[in-house]
């Protein structure tokens, strides 16, 4: 992302699923150009903090969150265009080739950084193996959730032979033991907050205006609720970036985006932003730009499996008369420009493993009247109004939710209401603001159906795992689980996948 974001002199946006591609190499360019090279970038949030998670809202993650990072920070491995891990902050990705990740026979492994000696964070002091045991320190630390990482239940212990190398000792395998560390943070700042009261480090003006990274570009000025100017850092270890100045600006409203890039007022957009709908009317009148539709996300319809209301959704027949029900391809058609396929699965079909697992996915072709045989095989009538009821006359509405600040989750949950309704099932809308967003428990606990963009790498399987899903007892601190579905013979697959180093061996897993 770092080269991607200084490099463009035309405007990159997200289309529907995410944001530019990340590229691990920055251009060299000691002398600063004579005449200074500026640019005006966007994201679409208002952030709390320079963070790719909510650190301070405790809403989870936000638009262009990670691309601000990226800019601002780094970590040890980054990931380019075409997916590949290559080195940032270390000089070499471990792995089996170059005896940096070492796998016993009883499952153990071990795992080797060594990190760049001319890597000096924004403030002029130069990292070390400390910086690195402290971010291990913090994400293992279950009361600051949004550093929670649970491959680190995997990690043993951690040491520190010099000040530039990282050993990690794992009690069992994972195979993306490569990629924990996702943003490395200044010990010498945090660390005396955080010995004084953990939850405190959450307050530190380090998240805005006092922030310090290693990433090609450092914070000459935070404004809340306007926009970060960022300034080349001189001395960033890949090199100084060609440009002089990025200024950010903070512009949560889509259509508020769109007419500064019409206005020429914005040159580049940062992370995810407006929706394929958005961009195509978008590439209609703009000439001088271009618009790129990438594929890391899927937008999926999650059932609640904890106390669903109405209760016939925990049935399985129910659920498959409700995606049978849904003109699924017209969606994308209509709403997508049919930029995008029709997801099946989880697994995107652009994995080079997805051949492989294609075979064993069940798919779900639209069928209003086998959705209505199914319903009427489950006990359900249609009353006067069309409607359908059980024996006892009832059917609560089946809430359909999704964010009140994305028009594609928004038109998408209007189609599957009126699909619903047209085969007689009672549906309702349901947008939720930010600030709900913002409460952990309400918003984990959900009536019924949730339609919602998340990522769909094969190593975000653990989303799906029953730790990952918000309860009382965790006190819905993990809420990757969406759907918040329960069941150990899943989570046993997730485990052996996760912890199976060869792909040609996790394939029957996944």
């Amino acid at each position: 992302m770092k080269a991607a974001i200084v490099a463009l002199t035309t405007l990159v946006l997200l289309a529907g699923c995410s944001g530019p591609g990340n590229s691990a190499t920055s251009s060299t360019n000691p002398a600063a150009p004579a005449t200074p090279k500026r640019i005006t970038a966007a994201i679409m949030s208002n952030p709390p903090t320079i963070s790719a998670q909510g650190v301070l809202a405790g809403g989870g993650t936000y638009p262009g969150g990670d691309a601000l990072v990226k800019l601002l920070n780094g970590s040890l491995t980054a990931i380019d265009t075409q997916g590949n891990r290559l080195p940032d902050l270390a000089e070499e990705v471990p792995s089996l080739e170059n005896g940096l990740w070492k796998v016993f026979p009883d499952g153990r492994m071990e795992t080797t950084w060594k990190l760049r000696p001319n890597a000096v964070w924004h403030d002029g002091e130069p990292i070390t193996a400390a910086d690195v045991l402290f971010v291990y320190e913090l994400e293992r630390d279950q009361e600051l959730p949004f550093f929670a990482d649970l491959g680190w239940r995997s990690a043993q212990d951690i040491s520190a032979p010099n000040d530039h190398t990282v050993v990690i000792r794992w009690r069992q395998t994972l195979i993306r033991a490569d990629a924990m560390f996702k943003e490395i943070r200044p010990r010498h700042i945090l660390e005396p907050a955080y010995r004084a009261d953990n939850l405190s480090v959450l307050q530190h003006p380090y998240w805005t205006e006092q922030y310090v990274g290693l990433g090609p570009f450092k914070v000459k000025e935070w404004v809340s609720g306007s926009h970060i100017v960022a300034s080349a850092y001189d001395q960033y270890f890949l090199g100084r970036p060609k440009l002089d100045e990025i200024l950010i600006r903070f512009i949560p409203e889509p259509s508020t985006i769109i007419s500064n890039i019409l206005a020429s007022e914005v040159e580049l957009t940062m992370g995810r932003n407006i929706s394929v709908q958005q961009g195509m009317q978008l590439r209609d009148h703009w000439q001088n730009g271009r618009i790129d539709i990438g594929l890391t996300n899927w937008i999926a319809l999650y059932p609640q499996f904890i106390n669903p209301n109405p209760p016939i959704l925990a049935n399985r027949d129910f659920r498959r008369a409700v995606i049978t029900a849904i003109d699924r391809q017209q969606i994308i058609d209509t709403l997508l420009y049919g930029a995008v396929p029709l997801a099946h699965s989880f697994l995107s079909p652009t994995e080079p493993i997805y051949p492989a697992v294609e075979p064993s996915i069940v798919k779900y072709d639209y069928a209003p009247s086998q959705s209505a045989q199914m319903l009427a095989g489950l006990g359900l009538q249609k009353g006067a109004d069309g409607l359908l009821r059980d024996s006892s006359g009832q059917m609560p509405p089946v809430e359909v939710r999704t964010s009140a600040d994305d028009d594609t989750h928004i038109a998408g949950v209007l189609a599957v209401v009126d699909a619903l309704k047209r085969v007689g099932i009672p549906a309702e809308p349901y947008f939720i603001s930010q600030s709900e967003r913002g409460d952990r428990a309400a918003d984990t606990s959900y009536a019924a159906l949730r339609l919602w963009r998340l990522p769909n790498a094969p190593e975000d399987l653990t989303r799906y795992s029953s730790a990952q899903a918000g309860t009382p007892e965790n006190q819905f601190r993990q809420t990757a689980n969406r759907a918040r579905y329960i069941n150990a013979e899943l989570d046993a697959l997730i485990d052996r996948y996760m912890t199976t180093i060869s792909e040609h061996d996790r394939v029957p897993f996944l």
